[in-house]
């Protein structure tokens, strides 16, 4: 049987010609061929089980860019990514499903005070910078606290360290205010304009300095995360390795767009190219979401430093060998450093624990924080 029109094939498969438009874009599914003319999009039927494959995992909620993971692999593999995406969904809604039925019964005891399920949570947590192998100064910056865990990766020559240290220094303040996690994601989205501000504001005749920004800031069992630029926020849970940011970068874009693959990616000349960032462009544009912690997570935050250069396999090798906060951080540089580390290498690894002690006499383990931010 022949190429057969979008029409007919949207028919066929039970989608709309929108829906295979909008995957052709993001490069899930691709016609067959494209009519030099026309410029009509034209199908093999034998992409039609490939189509309902697709509509089937939209319909479970999974985004589009893990869609497009999960159809490159084989079925036993793609069977299992899809077991690991729907136990972090699940574990996500019973953590919410936990915290809706706190918030219906304060409303209708009418309650001055929410006791969410999960307050009893605490962070243990660690931070760490090496200035590298090659570069002579240090422009990253991480800090971890009880409630907020940020690196941030300067740039643009010698005011790079002052750009990162400023834009931690921006969010620090959010660790005093203590605020209903409803309250949480309105606050960081404050708090990064202001951030973008001050960086904007280190501005000379001769420089103007940037800076990359992923946090994390917490109120009981909600974090709130905020992502700039091409640092990174990762979650270990259950085994499973996620990332949670998506880089701002122009062949991050190209990847989107499906005009690079991923390994063409990851060795092009101007991967390091960002698209977003603190102090650049007109207005910042920020990444904002809520996240439900539980108990066993394992988050890092980190700068391009160790994820351009230590694989997704060997972060997770790492992540998972059970030590403590301090000792992970210091595992995580020798590894970038194991391969020369081109660049500055600044991360957070915080973890999540149940704990029975009150909330005033947690506190975290590790150093404050590293780079310029005090």
């Amino acid at each position: 049987m022949g190429l057969v029109t979008i029409g007919a094939f949207a028919r066929a498969a039970g989608l709309t010609p929108k829906a295979l438009r909008l995957y052709d874009q993001v490069g899930v599914l691709a016609p067959a061929a494209v009519d030099p003319e026309s410029g009509y999009r034209l199908y093999d039927p034998q992409q039609v089980p490939l189509a309902r494959l697709v509509a089937q995992l939209r319909r479970i909620g999974m985004p589009l860019a893990t869609i497009r993971a999960v159809c490159d692999l084989e079925p036993a593999a793609a069977a299992d990514a899809i077991t690991a995406y729907w136990r972090q969904v699940s574990a996500d809604t019973a953590a919410r499903a936990r915290l809706a039925s706190v918030l219906v019964e304060h409303l209708s005891g009418g309650s001055t005070t929410v006791s969410v399920p999960n307050s009893t949570l605490a962070v243990r947590y660690a931070a760490g910078c090496d200035t590298g192998a090659v570069r002579v100064s240090n422009e990253d910056a991480a800090y971890a606290g009880d409630r907020l865990f940020a690196v941030a990766d300067g740039m643009r020559g010698p005011g790079g360290a002052a750009a990162s240290a400023a834009a931690i220094d921006a969010l620090r303040p959010l660790e005093l205010v203590d605020v209903p996690a409803v309250e949480l994601l309105t606050m960081l989205a404050g708090a990064v304009t202001g951030a973008d501000d001050v960086v904007r504001a280190l501005a000379t005749d001769e420089h103007q300095p940037g800076t990359t920004l992923t946090a994390l800031l917490r109120s009981g069992s909600q974090l709130a995360l905020v992502h700039v630029g091409d640092t990174r926020a990762y979650l270990l849970r259950g085994g499973e390795l996620s990332l949670l940011t998506q880089d701002h970068t122009w062949v991050q874009t190209q990847v989107d767009q499906g005009l690079l693959d991923r390994d063409e990616a990851a060795a092009h000349p101007q991967r390091a190219l960002l698209v977003r960032a603190l102090g650049g462009g007109q207005q910042v544009e920020a990444d904002l979401a809520l996240r439900t912690a539980l108990p066993g997570d394992r988050y890092l935050l980190c700068s391009d430093g160790l994820s351009a250069v230590v694989d997704r396999a060997a972060l997770h090798a790492a992540l998972s060998e059970g030590a403590d906060p301090e000792h992970t951080v210091t595992r995580l540089i020798a590894l970038a450093r194991a391969v020369g580390t081109p660049d500055n290498v600044a991360c957070v690894v915080a973890d999540v624990v149940a704990v029975s002690t009150p909330p005033q006499a947690r506190r975290g383990v590790g150093d404050g924080g590293c780079g310029e931010a005090a």
